[in-house]
């Protein structure tokens, strides 16, 4: 509910998600309500802390302050993900806010490495925490608050396609996590007299360290080329196929340069016998609807496959057997021939699965063209290995 209301009362125009400037006043929502709550909640934790003299409130209060510099970052790396493309960086800045939640990541466990050390100090030199009331109703409600903005951040990550919306969601879970141990180690301190302070200070500070390492490999992975989402590749295939004369999709290659900035490659088949500038026309114009609709930049490579060769056709058949016999995930495209049905040479490109090191690959391309031999004499197996970008379901 409140969630809404503050989506709809600062977001103008919400619904247009697709709009950079629409995006951009997400991330601004998400990092001034980030900043706004984590330093009310550090300001009070660490009065509090202080008071009771309980390193682990103190520990959780630092680490909310760290959950307000991540929210200023990532309110900067908002600002700069929209900026234009230029000459030094022709496909824009979106990866500037990969960049962000990878700085925060480091923060988060510098913060916790600190805090480990502090920890251990008050476990070698324990003194008496407190319990008191205040205490018990600040840690409660800021329970109560980081779960919301947990749900918050969630949101707004899922509405706009944001990984680091959706780490700071992750990071405001795991400090519902935190502070739910710290404020048991208060109430247990009322018959526990053994210094619990410091190894619950321990364990909120290893939490805090695992939850960076968790942030450090979300926003390594985009910076590093993941595969892209199977749904959004089925899209495009499902897209490309919806045109008449295209009779199969291969070789698609995603280019993520931050969010809404993708650059797609692929090849698609089309009959041979199709007039050549009837085919480029086809092409042209499937690159302009799918990019405009998808919001991407889609280049296509027309390739032309023989469709009325019967001879073709029945050699194609009878490899993908011979692949499917060999027990892997293999498959072929641009298959031709030179030659005819009673001798000739196969020529194809062999997609290789990524459980195939690539060590390997010539092994098993040299396995499946013995295979071919074997059961086929006549033809003579020429093989491309290729690799596939993507993951479908």
């Amino acid at each position: 509910m409140v969630t809404n209301f503050l989506i709809k009362r600062f977001v103008k125009n919400h619904e247009e998600t697709g709009n950079s400037n629409v995006r951009q006043a997400y991330g601004y929502l998400g990092g001034f309500i980030g900043i706004i709550a984590n330093t009310l909640l550090f300001a009070g934790k660490l009065s509090v802390g202080l008071y009771i003299n309980s390193i682990a409130v103190m520990a959780d209060a630092i680490n909310n302050l760290t959950d307000a510099a991540s929210s200023i970052i990532t309110l900067v790396g908002f600002k700069i993900t929209n900026k234009p493309a230029d000459r030094e960086h022709p496909f824009g800045h979106g990866r500037i806010e990969y960049i962000s939640a990878l700085i925060v990541s480091f923060l988060v466990i510098m913060v916790g490495f600190e805090f480990i050390k502090s920890s251990v100090e008050r476990v070698m030199n324990p003194e008496i925490v407190t319990f008191n009331w205040l205490t018990f109703i600040l840690l409660s409600f800021s329970i109560v608050l980081k779960v919301w903005l947990s749900f918050f951040n969630r949101k707004i990550g899922r509405t706009i396609g944001s990984k680091a919306m959706e780490a700071t969601a992750m990071d405001s879970l795991s400090d519902v996590i935190t502070t739910s141990v710290v404020l048991i180690s208060l109430v247990l301190s009322i018959w526990v007299t053994f210094p619990i302070d410091g190894y619950i200070g321990i364990a909120v500070a290893l939490f805090i360290m695992y939850s960076g390492f968790n942030l450090t490999k979300e926003t390594l992975n985009p910076l590093l080329g993941d595969a892209p989402d199977a749904e959004f590749v089925s899209e495009i295939i499902t897209r490309t196929l919806a045109y008449e004369k295209v009779i199969g999709v291969h070789d698609i290659i995603v280019h993520n340069y931050g969010p809404n900035r993708c650059v797609v490659s692929l090849h698609a088949e089309i009959p041979a016998s199709m007039d050549i500038t009837a085919a480029h026309d086809l092409i042209d114009k499937a690159e302009q609807e799918i990019s405009e609709g998808m919001g991407i930049h889609l280049v296509m490579h027309m390739d032309p496959i023989n469709t009325d060769d019967k001879v073709v056709q029945r050699i194609q058949q009878r490899i993908v057997g011979v692949l499917v016999e060999c027990g892997m995930e293999l498959s072929i495209h641009d298959l031709r021939i030179v030659g005819d049905d009673c001798h000739c040479n196969v020529i194809f490109d062999m997609v290789i699965p990524y459980e195939v090191a690539e060590r390997d690959e010539k092994k098993v391309a040299k396995d499946v063209a013995n295979a071919i031999k074997e059961k086929y004499p006549e033809y003579s197996a020429i093989i491309k290995i290729d690799r596939s970008y993507e993951i479908l379901k």
